[in-house]
């Protein structure tokens, strides 16, 4: 990422699709330009396209207003990297081996063998491999985390394959190079790179867990001795709550801003309170609390599903999404897993430029954004070709201008030099006639 360029994100999820237009810098560091979303009410389902041709026109409507911004304008997003998440995506543990015929120096073209091993492991029919992430090594029998520069002949590891269904990329290619006409750059894992981005490597060395929180997903990410231990997808998110409180007689754009007003997902004593609308303030925290437990009991879970302990993960939890504003949400957590909550945020090497929006509302679509510019080199956006415009203002100028003919050219040379002549004589004819009435009055 050392060269200076411009790229571009597109994140599809159950509640809105958002773009982000960034500008790389020397050091690593990224500005992130513009960011600008649209709803996906009912054409993307737990963060998959249902609706392929609705999705693909608010997937446009989003690059356009992107086009639009003085920090953009009057480039045009020609490829994007896209984000990938939704329900289907988890990991699966995958141990590969290379057996060398003598003791080697341990090359990075080594371990791109052992990773393409690893890409290549038999998977369920339903599902397809999209990454393949290290957990640990082992070079004749003695474990380490850097196995570059190592010496060794056997070489053993254990890797985090990443998969999801097939339809998840394949609908996202039919909206964007298909139908758009613009470049997938490529995919990029959202959990993979918020965690790349919003955890430090002291808290993955330690142990720790990031949870992403959204319209109907969450997105578990468990780290311990520097690598990604565990991914899950479960089915839950705040939506689960908005539409519990609709059972209290309201629509769901109602309840929705029921649930960021007064929502709480720790009980509170209220009486009999009532709000506006006649909706009491406790029938409204019981349904919060009832599903936010939920949410966080299945989050907590996950740590046994790693084959982990609380007490594994003394770095706490990270929380980021939409979920996570939640009132007492992160109390919540603490309460039920006893470890420290807080709410996750970008680096300092990633500058928001775009101040209309918290960092929080685009924290995704920004990490996959600096994601992708370390994937390759791609220009994502494309300046118009300027047209050259003579001095004469002659349309066409770019083209280069026939030679006269030589004949022509004299001929009209001539024309030239008679018209002059003509009006030499003329402006003689009129001196000498003035000269001639002066000796008169003489």
């Amino acid at each position: 990422m050392n060269s200076a360029r411009y790229i571009a994100a597109i994140e599809i999820g159950s509640s809105k699709i958002t773009g982000a237009v960034g500008r790389t810098r020397e050091g690593n560091q990224l500005d992130v330009l513009a960011v600008e979303s649209d709803n996906t009410e009912e054409c993307v389902r737990y963060g998959e396209i249902q609706n392929l041709e609705e999705a693909t026109m608010r997937i446009r409507r989003v690059l356009d207003k992107l086009e639009r911004k003085p920090e953009v304008a009057p480039r045009k997003i020609t490829g994007v990297y896209v984000a990938l998440s939704g329900r289907s995506l988890r990991s699966i543990s995958a141990e590969v081996e290379l057996h060398l015929p003598e003791e080697t120096e341990i090359t990075e073209g080594i371990l791109d063998t052992l990773r393409e091993k690893a890409l290549n492991t038999p998977v369920n029919a339903n599902l397809e491999v999209v990454d393949a992430v290290p957990r640990s090594f082992r070079i004749d029998k003695i474990e380490t985390r850097s196995p570059k520069g190592a010496l060794g002949k056997d070489i053993f590891a254990v890797y985090d394959i990443i998969v999801c269904r097939p339809d998840l990329r394949r609908k996202l290619t039919r909206a964007l190079p298909e139908k758009l006409g613009i470049r997938n750059e490529g995919f990029v894992v959202t959990a993979m790179a918020t965690g790349h981005l919003l955890l430090s490597p002291e808290e993955k060395r330690l142990g720790c867990m990031l949870v992403d929180m959204g319209a109907e997903t969450t997105t578990v990410s468990i780290y311990k001795s520097g690598h990604l231990r565990f991914f899950a997808t479960l089915p839950l998110g705040g939506r689960n709550i908005t539409r519990d409180l609709t059972s209290l007689g309201m629509l769901e754009e109602r309840a929705e801003e029921i649930k960021r007003a007064s929502g709480n997902a720790l009980s509170i004593e209220s009486g009999s309170s009532i709000n506006l609308n006649g909706v009491k303030y406790s029938d409204v925290n019981n349904i919060t609390v009832a599903r936010a437990e939920e949410i966080v009991t299945n989050i907590r879970e996950t740590i046994e599903y790693a084959g982990l302990s609380e007490k594994d993960l003394p770095g706490g939890i990270v929380c980021i999404g939409g979920g996570s504003k939640l009132n007492g949400i992160m109390e919540l957590i603490s309460n039920k897993t006893s470890l420290p909550a807080r709410r996750g945020q970008m680096p300092p090497y990633v500058r928001l430029e775009d101040m209309r929006l918290p960092s929080s509302d685009c924290i995704q679509v920004a990490c996959c954004l600096y994601e992708g510019a370390t994937i390759n080199d791609a220009e994502c956006l494309e300046a118009p070709k300027r047209e050259g415009v003579p001095v004469s203002g002659v349309p066409n100028a770019g083209e280069e201008p026939e030679e006269p003919e030589p004949e022509r050219e004299k001929s009209g040379g001539k024309r030239r030099r008679s018209l002059f002549d003509r009006m030499k004589q003329g402006i003689a004819g009129y001196f000498s006639a003035d000269d001639e009435g002066d000796s008169e009055l003489d």
